[in-house]
């Protein structure tokens, strides 16, 4: 079996490619239909939750995330496509992040760290997949990218053993009320990451913005593994609701709190996982599909959240997300 750095590593690296490619073949090859989008957004969040139970059976997800790797691959490669081929990328996306997420969480034990490396490059590659897509970037550039980066789970991780199917063991009802707070703590702060309205970013902020978001789920998994969960997720989100609520009007304040926002990302994801062991994968489907909840008003278009609002939201999340951890070490 490789080692659990090579195996997060290479994970990363597809998950970056997986999400450049879906940007990319959005604004360059996607007609704009507004229907196109929600049904792209659907398949890629909102189907996570069966097709982790599938991955759960099998036991394994590299089978899921090559192949993910494959249809998002192909679709880069389209000129042009309609709400099918949306579907077909959405689905493609799906796959990916299930079948990753569920490798690097069943080779980490209890340890988060590895979870914020894998899930910290989707924001980089979403930026610099919407920039190219505007630009004319070569499609056959784009598409061998992605062919490259997300076949290379396949030679690192095909040596680690592959586990026999098995039932998918659900949490005892007991931790429902537990995984259900979790859940609430992805669509809220979802809700308010995608309305977000920061005046000031634009120009080489923009850039800056994706390194605190990439950064900050990256160092959110650490400060986990070092601190605990709550500790984590009281002092980032507390301090998120007094930069947002006194200064998000300035970069000063806005950058730091865009990175403590994203550092209970992949804390929530640990925190689920553990109470649902028996189903990781679905696990991290679950809290996807909180994350396609909150996508909907940004397509219903609701309006931005100022400052202040934003100040709110992640107060709520804390006050939701504190009880959701249980005990902290899960």
């Amino acid at each position: 079996m490789r080692p659990l750095p090579s195996v997060t590593a290479a994970y990363s690296l597809a998950h970056f490619a997986v999400d450049f490619g879906c940007a990319f073949a959005v604004c360059s090859a996607c007609a704009g239909d507004p229907l196109c989008f929600l049904l792209y957004n659907f398949c890629a969040f909102a189907l996570q939750m069966p097709l982790g139970l599938l991955a759960d059976r099998r036991g394994r997800g590299l089978g899921f995330a090559c192949l993910g790797g494959l249809l998002v691959a192909g679709m880069c490669c389209l000129p042009a496509f309609n709400w099918a081929g949306c579907l077909v990328l959405g689905l493609g996306n799906g796959l990916f992040h299930i079948g990753g997420g569920l490798d690097v969480l069943r080779l980490s034990g209890r340890k988060a760290s590895p979870l914020g490396v894998f899930v910290s490059p989707g924001a980089a590659g979403l930026y610099l997949g919407t920039l190219l897509g505007k630009s004319g970037f070569p499609v056959l550039a784009a598409a061998g990218l992605v062919l490259l980066c997300t076949l290379i789970p396949a030679f690192v991780c095909s040596s680690d053993p592959f586990p026999r199917p098995r039932p998918v063991q659900l949490p005892p009802v007991s931790l429902l009320p537990q995984a259900l707070l979790l859940f609430l703590v992805v669509v809220l702060r979802s809700y308010g990451g995608m309305l977000a309205g920061f005046s000031w970013k634009e120009g080489i902020f923009i850039p800056l913005s994706v390194a605190a978001v990439v950064l900050g789920k990256t160092a959110g998994g650490f400060v986990c593994d070092r601190l605990g969960a709550r500790l984590t997720a009281a002092v980032s989100l507390l301090a998120v609701g007094l930069l947002f609520a006194l200064g998000a009007a300035s970069p000063i304040a806005g950058l730091p709190g865009l990175f403590l926002f994203n550092m209970t990302m992949p804390v929530t994801l640990w925190a689920l996982a553990q109470i649902m062991p028996g189903c990781k994968a679905f696990s991290f489907g679950l809290l996807t599909f909180g994350l396609f909840l909150g996508f909907l008003p940004l397509y219903l278009g609701w309006s931005s959240l100022s400052g202040p609002a934003l100040g709110v939201v992640a107060l709520l999340s804390c006050l939701l997300l504190l009880p959701g951890l249980g005990g902290g070490e899960t």
